[in-house]
């Protein structure tokens, strides 16, 4: 679909395509490029994991029990056991589905009405009411889309002690905490202790978890399930705007070939770009030049829009969209854009589902369109993009 053109990607991140599977950073951080090989990293057993504000999480006081992501062995490994069954594909289903269809519909209904939207307002509507329901924030105050961007802006400071500035981004993110917790957490939780429910917030008072650790885990959840979500469904839909022949096939398939387009556009462009991992035992990486040993301690970094292109994994012009492509080892066909091994996004299957679930409905639209082309912004602790200013209009 994309003849004639080197790659499809709309997202730049500024970084050329690598000549070595392996390497090194200036800073002694390994690098992995190749598919095989990150796989490899993120099955490790004798590795944790690193990056996404873990050095923050670290800072809490012992007891406290950290949020899964952060967490790591047979701890980890049996909350992912016991929490499984609210992301499998039935449960999706039967519980989500008709939900995702009654809020993408509204959103149908509220760009009609007003004739154009941003899309991430659309997109991050649908994101909200469905992660809620997972997690069981349904009891929140009116607000809570303000209070999440607050809690997720575009452009992240540095808090501390010893600047103006620091102190400004120190008040601005408690600040923050505290909204969520008063306005979102802490009424689902009395809603929760008063009748038990079947979503997360209920499992983790049964485990005797605290106000701060469900907090905690219901911010990680909507980091994950929200805003990475919402972004994906804005870069999907820029790349169905602007290739006809795609969109045309998007709009003529069903379902299980729709989720297959989605899933290529993420394999070509993941949200988060790069996963880390710290070795806790010597770790050996083959490269051209022989086995490179990790030591432990040292970070390993998977950059992700180079693994997910990588030729021996993916086939022919990987930097292309092609939906048909025969990925036959791995997760899936969006490559390692939800991870490996035991940190592999659980919600995988709701934010695909989600995604057509309201794309395929907006472009079903006559006259829908994309009423200009987007702004792109980073943010560089997860080599994340943010897809801003893209706006669909109805003719």
């Amino acid at each position: 679909m994309e003849d004639g053109r080197e790659s499809a990607r709309k997202v730049d991140r500024g970084r050329e395509r690598p000549g070595c599977p392996v390497g090194r950073a200036p800073d002694g951080t390994w690098q992995v490029r190749e598919y095989a090989v990150a796989r490899e990293v993120l099955r490790a057993p004798d590795t944790v994991q690193a990056g996404l504000g873990i050095e923050t999480v670290r800072k809490l006081p012992r007891r406290i029990r950290r949020p899964v992501l952060y967490r790591d062995g047979p701890e980890h490994r049996e909350h992912r056991r016991q929490t499984a069954r609210y992301f499998t594909p039935r449960r999706v289903d039967e519980h989500y589905r008709g939900l995702m269809v009654r809020i993408a519909e509204e959103q149908v209904a509220r760009l009609r009405a007003a004739g154009r939207a941003p899309l991430s307002d659309l997109a991050f509507d649908l994101t909200i009411g469905v992660v809620s329901e997972v997690i069981g924030l349904r009891y929140s105050r009116p607000g809570i889309r303000r209070r999440l961007e607050r809690f997720f802006p575009e452009e992240f400071g540095e808090p501390g002690l010893t600047s103006a500035r620091g102190l400004y981004w120190l008040f601005r993110q408690n600040t923050n905490w505290l909204r969520i917790h008063l306005a979102d957490v802490r009424p689902a939780i009395r809603a929760h202790r008063r009748a038990e429910h079947d979503d997360l917030i209920s499992h983790l008072l049964a485990e005797g978890c605290s106000d701060a650790e469900i907090l905690g885990e219901c911010l990680t959840f909507a980091a994950a399930g929200m805003v990475t979500t919402r972004e994906f469904i804005s870069l999907a839909a820029w790349h169905l705007f602007t290739d006809e022949a795609l969109l045309a096939r998007y709009r003529a398939a069903e379902e299980p070939e729709r989720l297959a387009v989605l899933q290529e556009l993420l394999r070509l462009e993941p949200v988060v770009g790069t996963l880390r991992r710290r070795a806790t035992a010597a770790l050996r990486l083959p490269t051209p030049d022989g086995p490179a040993e990790v030591r432990p301690g040292e970070c390993v970094e998977v950059l992700l829009e180079d693994v997910n292109t990588d030729p021996a994994a993916v086939g022919a012009d990987p930097l292309l969209v092609r939906p048909d492509r025969d990925i036959a080892s791995g997760p899936g066909r969006a490559g390692l854009s939800f991870g490996d091994g035991p940190h592999r996004c659980p919600g995988a299957h709701i934010a695909v589902l989600e995604t057509d679930v309201l794309l395929s409905r907006l472009t079903a639209l006559d006259g829908i369109r994309m009423a200009g082309p987007p702004r792109v912004a980073f943010q560089e602790a997860i080599g994340g993009y943010e897809i801003r200013d893209l706006t669909v209009a109805l003719d």
